[in-house]
């Protein structure tokens, strides 16, 4: 096997507080390392991470902190060296980190985006706050946490070489199945996000409105003060990772909610899609175009789109139908989407990437001769 070097440069790896970013690259890299790899997380210091860091010694990589742009130049050597670097979306200053990646790098360099319907409506817009189009073409894989059409117009449009899937996922030992008592009806983790709330509004707090005998949980920080809240919707302001499980067990189903530009790309799961099927609790989704590729509607995962079916859902259904649709999820999840998966197909992606440079290098040679 091929030992690779690889330095990822990324939102966060010490925080999940009010980011999807850190579970994913604790999966993905624990799982990654886990086939020999070596991997350095260069993370920026920010005073809202730095204030609720989660992970402090990750015993699978090392990682290291910068404090501004010009403080990588303490890991010239290191990027210099990689045998690929990986900057990911929503790093601070990320159009200039991937210029300086780019120029410096003398392996591949890739793009992870972890909001890719976000990042190309940015891109449309011409808000480039941590990816410019001039730089896409530039990355010789560009990891997109959306599949589908949306892989075309990456690379037809913005002129990535490579745009390949690479979807959030879990790691099935951090998320086991759990005994514990049920507290909620319906719970939902997330943080607060505008374009969410409608969604959030319409399949759970409805919901709670109209079945005032049942328990409902809304977990995850940001929320409004003042945020009008029925007297059964428990706020939980942040359930740190290593909790996920317990909550997702007290949780008789737990709602996914998807944000607008996703719903609209499609092929866009949530990490949580995944965190909680893992755990063998029974979803309840809104409706997007793709989610039937990850799990099957009816057999592994519930959709709504009107408060009177999750109502339904949860006043009707008996309790052996429920354990039956989350222990189907959760086989679906273990034999297809755990970070074992995908770090295999990202190790596959890179060696692909570095074999292509390897076989144009001696042509490029042969020209500046």
């Amino acid at each position: 096997m091929t030992k690779l070097r690889v330095v990822v440069l990324g939102l966060s790896l010490s925080s999940s507080w009010g980011n999807g970013h850190a579970t994913t690259f604790r999966a993905l890299l624990r799982a990654f390392a886990a086939r020999g790899h070596d991997i350095l997380f260069l993370e920026r210091e920010v005073p809202w991470y730095a204030a609720h860091r989660d992970l402090k010694h990750p015993d699978y990589c090392r990682l290291e902190f910068y404090s501004v742009l010009g403080d990588l130049e303490r890991y010239r050597d290191a990027i210099s060296n990689a045998d690929a670097v990986i900057v990911g979306s929503y790093v601070p200053e990320g159009v200039d980190v991937g210029c300086y990646v780019q120029r410096l790098a003398n392996g591949i360099v890739a793009f992870y985006d972890i909001d890719t319907p976000v990042t190309l409506a940015k891109l449309e817009r011409g808000d480039y706050e941590y990816l410019s189009p001039g730089l896409v073409p530039d990355y010789d894989v560009y990891f997109s946490f959306t599949g589908g059409p949306t892989l075309d117009v990456i690379m037809g449009r913005y002129g990535s070489p490579a745009a390949r899937a690479l979807y959030c996922s879990v790691d099935p030992e951090s998320y086991p199945i759990l005994d514990q008592e049920k507290r909620w009806d319906l719970s939902y983790l997330g943080t607060y996000s505008p374009d969410r709330q409608p969604t959030l509004e319409r399949l759970l707090i409805e919901p709670a409105r109209r079945a005032p005998h049942l328990r409902f949980a809304v977990a995850g920080p940001q929320y409004p003060d003042g945020t009008p809240w029925p007297d059964n919707v428990e706020r939980i302001d942040h359930v740190p990772p290593d909790e996920h499980p317990a909550f997702y067990a007290q949780s008789r189903y737990t709602l996914n909610v998807t944000r607008a530009d996703m719903i609209r790309a499609g092929f866009s799961p949530s990490v949580r899609l995944f965190e909680a099927a893992a755990c063998g609790t029974p979803i309840i989704s809104d409706i997007w175009e793709g989610i039937e590729t990850l799990l099957e509607p009816g057999r592994e995962i519930l959709l709504a789109s009107r408060p009177e079916q999750v109502v339904d859902v949860l006043a009707t259904w008996p309790e052996d139908q429920r354990r039956a649709l989350g222990a189907r999820a959760r086989r679906r999840i273990l034999a297809e989407h755990t970070a074992a998966h995908r770090a295999a197909s990202m190790e596959r992606d890179l060696l692909e990437a570095i074999l292509l440079r390897r076989q144009e290098q001696p042509f490029a040679l042969a020209v500046e001769s």
